[in-house]
């Protein structure tokens, strides 16, 4: 345990999983993983090949599924690897790159939720100014803006990250290349290390997740003033199973980030876990909440898979 400096030129990934968990953690991962690949990709190709699927709501659905695509395949493989093998070497500029693209999807996904219940909120609330506010132009200024954006955001991870020194260990036990972990493990003491990741967790988190939940707190009073019965089941049905998913991406990152930001220690099991379903359950239920629930992408799916094709000019297929 000496303090002298050492120079890492590779992380040592260890995933702390129990192993009597082991085999069944790596099962469930790959059940999870095959179901987000193919319900993204999915999603992905019914939304582009129907013209009558090309507006605002479908455009982020979209994104949201070409997110969910890279998250999971950028996370759960390299996963199932650490946890194969118990442990795994990355060189430390891969491991820098890992950690910096997980964290802009993460950010990503955090912000189009957002401006999704936004949507739905507008759609909803003030369906008579919906078109005039939400324009398509709109729509795709905001989704190709969105990575640049976070890209940016981040650059301050990665600038403060090889700043970092260590002294003790270059072994990180976690299943994926993390920020925190880097920092927990590092020499440094300076506390400007978890106040970066606490500001950006608090805007780019938290900001987000209170934005989506006064936009379905509005969405369910209004919902309160529609006369049939079977409309108000469909907005709360509907309200609830967004909500779902967003408390399972939301909980687990802002419990395991704000806590240990904010002094608060965490198991090493623990915080892997939370952040592991974080980052792997929700690629695999947005496809069925946000999709595959909705009415004009089950007609498409069952036209494609029973071959049942309409007329070129009903369909704009």
């Amino acid at each position: 345990m000496s303090n002298t400096t050492i120079s890492v030129e590779e992380f040592v990934l260890h995933c702390v999983i129990s192993s009597d968990q082991r085999s069944f953690t790596i099962v469930a991962l790959v059940f999870i993983y095959l179901v987000s690949l193919i319900g993204n990709l999915l999603v992905l190709f019914v939304i582009t090949t129907n013209q009558q699927l090309q507006t605002p709501m479908y455009i982020y659905i979209s994104a949201l599924a070409v997110i969910d695509l890279v998250n999971s395949t950028i996370v759960i493989p390299k996963m199932l690897a650490d946890l194969h093998f118990e442990s795994s070497a990355v060189p430390y500029g891969a491991c820098l790159l890992q950690m910096y693209v997980i964290l802009n999807f993460e950010e990503m996904e955090s912000i189009l939720l957002m401006i999704m219940a936004i949507d739905r909120y507008i759609a909803i609330i003030h369906p008579l100014r919906y078109r005039a506010v939400v324009t398509m132009k709109v729509v795709w200024i905001v989704v190709l803006f969105l990575p640049v954006f976070t890209f940016l955001v981040n650059s301050s991870f990665v600038i403060f990250a090889t700043e970092l020194s260590f002294c003790r260990s270059n072994i990180l036990h976690y299943c994926f290349c993390d920020y925190f972990t880097m920092v927990q493990v590092a020499c440094n003491h300076d506390p400007k290390f978890l106040i970066l990741l606490s500001c950006i967790v608090f805007i780019l988190g938290l900001g987000p997740f209170l934005l989506i939940i006064f936009s379905y707190i509005r969405i369910g009073f209004a919902a309160l003033k529609i006369s049939s019965v079977e409309g108000k089941r469909k907005v709360y049905s509907t309200c609830l199973t967004h909500l779902l998913v967003v408390g399972f991406f939301y909980f687990p990152l802002l419990t395991s980030y704000i806590l240990p930001g904010a002094g608060v220690k965490l198991s090493v099991e623990v915080y892997n876990t939370m952040v592991i379903i974080g980052n792997v359950i929700p690629p695999m239920m947005n496809p069925i909440i946000y999709s595959f629930r909705n009415k004009e992408i089950k007609s498409s799916i069952h036209r494609f898979f029973t071959r049942k094709r309409t007329a070129p000019d009903i369909n704009g297929c």
